[in-house]
């Protein structure tokens, strides 16, 4: 019994090998992607900041230089750093193979056909964006959302036709993650959602309350039995659709750095939003 063991380890393993190598289809391009192990990001973020610094200490006599206090902080609370990078590598490889190449499929269709799908969609939003303004204490814009959804799902054809749009009442969308930050609660640790990108905790749990709102509401039945996946399925296309962007074609070694430092900066400069300050000035200090 002791002698076979070996044996069998070795069939193992090798049944495991031929698995992997059937696995390694020329679709998953796994070579084009960055190294993303903690040393090797260490190590290119070291060279990038010692050219940095040659750079500044080359600059002529006279030229102004970016002094700490001038330049934004880079700092992004990111404790799920791995889990995230780890999902950020998937949704690029996921990406790639599927979801551009369906994506790509459906922008050929005609115009008309994509016009219907994207407002269509766009039109079941208009629930969220009721029921969020009104927690939110916006009720103008519930009222607005509201008259919106009621208006293109009986003259706009159940939703294909924006004809509130042409009544100059344009689409203003909001969700639960947005209600959260009017009720003053932090964006909290950076997340990437596998298949859907950047997002927060309080994002990510926004978007949850969303889905469920309208899968709880179930409007026209539409979210109910096999149907229901068919449906999420074009609402994820038609939305990816709508986003110029593409993994790794910045050509930047810092792209997970970049984007999570752009995507901070817009969610925090749209809480600053939800809540202005009142100007300041001679006849107003500060402190008043």
């Amino acid at each position: 019994m002791r002698s076979a063991r070996p044996l069998r380890r070795l069939l193992d393993l090798a049944v495991i090998t031929a698995l992997l190598a059937g696995c390694a289809t020329p679709a998953v391009i796994t070579h084009r992607l960055p190294d993303a192990r903690p040393a090797a990001e260490q190590a290119a973020a070291l060279r990038r900041a010692r050219e940095l610094e040659a750079a500044q200490a080359n600059r002529p006599n006279g030229q102004p230089r970016v002094t700490p206090e001038e330049a934004p902080s880079l700092h992004t609370y990111d404790p799920f750093a791995r889990l995230n990078r780890f999902d950020y590598r998937f949704n690029a490889r996921f990406d790639r193979t599927v979801f551009l190449p369906v994506t790509h499929a459906y922008q050929r269709l005609p115009d008309p056909i994509q016009s219907g799908v994207h407002n269509f969609f766009s039109n079941l939003t208009e629930i969220d964006s009721t029921l969020n303004y009104t927690l939110q204490g916006r009720l103008g814009r519930g009222v607005r959302s509201l008259g919106r959804f009621v208006i293109n799902s009986t003259v706009g054809l159940g939703g294909l036709l924006d004809v509130a749009g042409r009544l100059h009442l344009p689409s203003r969308p909001t969700g639960f993650g947005t209600t959260l930050a009017q009720w003053g609660v932090h964006p909290s640790a950076y997340l990437v959602i596998p298949f859907y990108g950047p997002s927060t905790v309080r994002e990510g749990l926004g978007q949850a309350v969303d889905y469920g709102t309208l899968y709880a509401l179930n409007p026209l039945d539409l979210y109910q039995g096999d149907a229901s996946w068919g449906l999420g399925f074009a609402n994820a296309t038609d939305q990816r659709a709508h986003v110029p962007f593409e993994y790794y074609s910045t050509g930047s070694p810092f792209e997970y750095e970049m984007i999570r430092f752009l995507y901070m900066r817009k969610l925090l400069i749209q809480d600053t939003a939800l809540h202005p300050q009142p100007p300041t000035g001679p006849d107003r200090p500060a402190g008043e």
